[in-house]
């Protein structure tokens, strides 16, 4: 009877578990955005097949980019009709709301590409499906959702573990899907269109995730914090047990079980602003790196894509040994510098990029850099209530991207202008960002 009890208990805490969402979506978003940066070059090299070499590059180059500008516009600025009104539906009706219905955008927006390369469809389609896609939520409801479970689920003292450990398992599927992507995008090119087998994965995996998120997934519930453990011992006259892992400026004194302790507005601001920073730095570099690694002196080809997709999201592996062992010793604050200073550095190696092992050193020197982000939001959480975290989270993420889709618009024309002289110009501008990052966190 107890073993059977044990295994029910031990199969509804796995129920809990928000992973297997976040490893389908992102295997299936990793197919995806090497499949749409493809068809949208071999779009447009089509387009301009009559022109010279050497001026067909440039002029492929630069469509691609005008191409990326509107999309991520459209996909950035759409969710902003919809995510915060979906994450308070989250926080005040149910917390799978702000996960489930953006995982049906997803599927929605991901099969009009498959249509597109079937019916050969014009590639301002693809427009259609950003909007599509941001409307139900996006990204930015998304993961605002993903993060509020998470956190539910967690104890203060290891919530920065518990977050990078989804981030990791986001990082792993991404590395996994990306080394898979230029193959399957190529190897089945004999009997199927080209980009066919490789868009029906990552439908087949949204559709995956939308069903267990509906049927399988169930709500944490939320692990209690210091305030309210305060507040109960009160109650009852007892003593406060100290707290552990909070960020320093939230930690109680001596007396604190006196008085309840208030979540510090200028700190909140002063990791917004981090975030915001360190977000247009890698946003800049790493949305001209795909344009980048198309032309000369790279020149790289499918396989060799997906093979500079995986090197990205083999960080998140770094990342999460990174805060795995630094959060024993060091505080949240000391994790975000070092995580900021390893993307700084390593940008600032990509301005010099001509070989392509000089851009594995570059991606290696990042091994740290996606700690910042989960690290801030852990921060976050510790200086609100449980049921704030969607709305909290949601905010954060509209400032992320509302910075992202002004960044890289931005980004995409300065790339365009310096093309010609130094098509390394935007990741100088990525490291002077990242500096600037580090001003918030003194």
């Amino acid at each position: 009877m107890g073993a059977t009890i044990g295994t029910m208990v031990g199969m509804t805490m796995m129920r809990t578990w928000v992973e297997p969402v976040v490893a389908g979506s992102q295997l299936a978003s990793a197919f995806y955005d090497t499949a749409l940066l493809l068809v949208v070059k071999n779009y447009y090299n089509q387009t301009n097949s009559t022109a010279p070499s050497h001026l067909m590059q440039d002029a492929q180059q630069k469509a691609v980019s005008n191409f990326y500008i509107i999309y991520n516009l459209v996909l950035g600025l759409s969710p902003l009709v919809s995510a915060y009104g979906l994450s308070k539906l989250g926080d005040k009706v149910h917390r799978k709301i702000p996960i489930c219905l953006p995982l049906l955008g997803y599927l929605g927006s991901k099969s009009l590409l498959l249509l597109l390369i079937l019916l050969d469809w014009p590639i301002e389609v693809m427009y259609g499906a950003a909007a599509f896609n941001g409307l139900t939520g996006g990204f930015t409801t998304f993961w605002a959702g993903i993060m509020a479970l998470g956190s539910l689920g967690s104890s203060e003292s290891r919530r920065s573990l518990r977050l990078i450990i989804i981030e990791l398992v986001y990082g792993l599927a991404g590395f996994l899907g990306s080394m898979a992507s230029g193959y399957l995008f190529v190897g089945f090119s004999d009997r199927y269109r080209e980009g066919t087998v490789l868009v029906s994965c990552s439908i087949a995996c949204y559709a995956f995730c939308l069903l267990y998120s509906i049927f399988v997934l169930i709500v944490p519930k939320s692990a209690p914090s210091c305030t309210a453990k305060a507040k109960g011992v009160e109650e009852v006259g007892g003593q406060v047990p100290a707290c552990t892992g909070a960020a320093e400026s939230a930690q109680p004194s001596e007396n604190s079980s006196k008085a309840p302790v208030t979540p510090s507005k200028f700190i909140i601001i002063l990791l917004f602003a981090a975030a915001i920073l360190y977000d247009l730095a890698v946003v800049g570099a790493m949305n001209v790196l795909p344009l980048f690694l198309l032309r000369e002196p790279l020149s790289w080809n499918a396989v060799q894509i997906g093979y500079g997709n995986a090197a990205g999201y083999a960080i998140f592996i770094t990342s999460f040994l990174g805060v795995f062992v630094f959060s024993k010793y060091l505080r949240d604050i000391t994790m975000i510098i070092i995580g900021v200073v390893s993307f700084t550095v390593g940008v600032l190696i990509m301005v010099f990029v001509r070989w392509t092992f000089l851009f594995y050193i570059a991606r290696a020197v990042m091994l740290f850099a996606l700690i910042p982000l989960p690290t801030i939001r852990s921060m976050l959480s510790k200086h609100v209530e449980g049921s704030s975290y969607g709305k909290v989270f949601v905010l954060l993420q509209l400032s992320l991207v509302i910075t992202g889709v002004v960044t890289s618009t931005v980004f995409n024309k300065i790339y365009q202008s310096t093309l010609n002289w130094y098509s390394s110009f935007c990741f100088i501008l990525s490291f002077l960002a990242g500096c600037l990052s580090l001003l918030p966190l003194r």
